[in-house]
């Protein structure tokens, strides 16, 4: 249907700030999208679009235009969900997107096999350790561990995620090993920082309740593997979701630092829009991720959780 397909190219395009990147969302090449938003200027005999120096903007008719198309989309996408629940087969484009150690472990190798089970069915994961707008960015699921903020949104708890503070033997033997929360203040903490990144502190949990910690170190990074790949180098303490390192401290290349006064915890869940909850594809997917991960939440050391 090239009128709709056109009209998905403009919907994405506006989100994504220009023709390129919504054409490979929708895995377009630039000219065939350039093309389906011209057939919609000359259908219409109007500008949708103006280019900036930055990037593309639409227009006052485009803005409106965008708007009204956007929900036919919507409406559209949830007839079809409609359908595919009574059929039992499950069609179209998921949108999923997680954090980036979350995503490789835990969600990245579930998405063959769900896709074998559900052929109608396309994933396509984006990972990042940034904050997302899954509204602008078109996401239909955010996998992430944390805490709901955003009434706007549905949120379904998962499971538990237990934090950990690491450190490499050879980085303990040479710094020494701290006994209190307060002696992390002498060490080089290896931090999770980006901006309005949530960690430039630390919560522990202490017999006298949680304590906050504000905490430095000679470098940081917004990619959480690096701050593990960091510690099992021997360059300093992380604080990590303690799946992502549980083989780490089973062999003995990772110490648990302060066992007695832990990082606050994490919930490993998932959001997603009210109105899409109808969409069968969606509750499969969530469903068949929180089957397969509740023995990696749970401490076990990280096997591949795609059977």
């Amino acid at each position: 249907m090239p009128y709709l397909e056109s009209l998905r190219v403009f919907v994405r395009t506006v989100e994504l700030g220009s023709i390129t990147s919504g054409g490979r969302d929708l895995r377009m090449s630039p000219a065939v999208a350039s093309n389906r938003i011209k057939e919609l200027e000359t259908r219409f005999g109007v500008r949708l679009l103006n280019r900036t120096t930055r990037k593309l903007v639409p227009t006052e008719i485009g803005r409106a235009f965008y708007d009204h198309a956007r929900r036919v989309l919507e409406t559209l996408d949830e007839a079809e969900a409609v359908v595919s629940g009574f059929s039992g087969m499950p069609q179209g484009t998921l949108r999923v997107t997680a954090p980036l150690g979350l995503g490789r472990r835990l969600i990245a190798p579930l998405v063959p096999q769900f896709c074998a089970d559900y052929p109608g069915v396309e994933v396509r994961l984006r990972l990042s350790d940034r904050k997302v707008d899954i509204v602008e960015d078109g996401i239909d699921l955010a996998f992430f561990l944390g805490e709901l903020t955003d009434s706007a949104l549905k949120w379904r708890k998962i499971a538990d995620c237990r934090r950990v503070l690491v450190a490499a033997p050879s980085y303990l033997a040479a710094k020494g090993v701290p006994v209190r929360p307060q002696d992390l203040a002498a060490h080089n903490c290896l931090l999770l920082r980006y901006p309005r990144s949530p960690e430039y502190f630390w919560v522990l949990q202490t017999a006298e309740g949680p304590e906050k910690l504000m905490l430095s170190g000679r470098f940081d990074a917004d990619d959480g593997d690096v701050l593990t790949e960091w510690a099992l180098a021997g360059a300093g303490i992380a604080n990590r979701p303690h799946y992502e390192v549980a083989q780490a401290l089973a062999d003995g290349r990772l110490v648990e630092v302060l066992p007695d006064a832990p990082p606050v915890g994490a919930e490993f869940g998932v959001l997603t829009l009210h109105r899409r909850l109808q969409d069968p594809k969606l509750r499969l997917f969530v469903d068949f991720v929180a089957a397969r991960s509740a023995a990696a939440m749970a401490g076990q050391p990280f096997r591949d959780c795609s059977t």
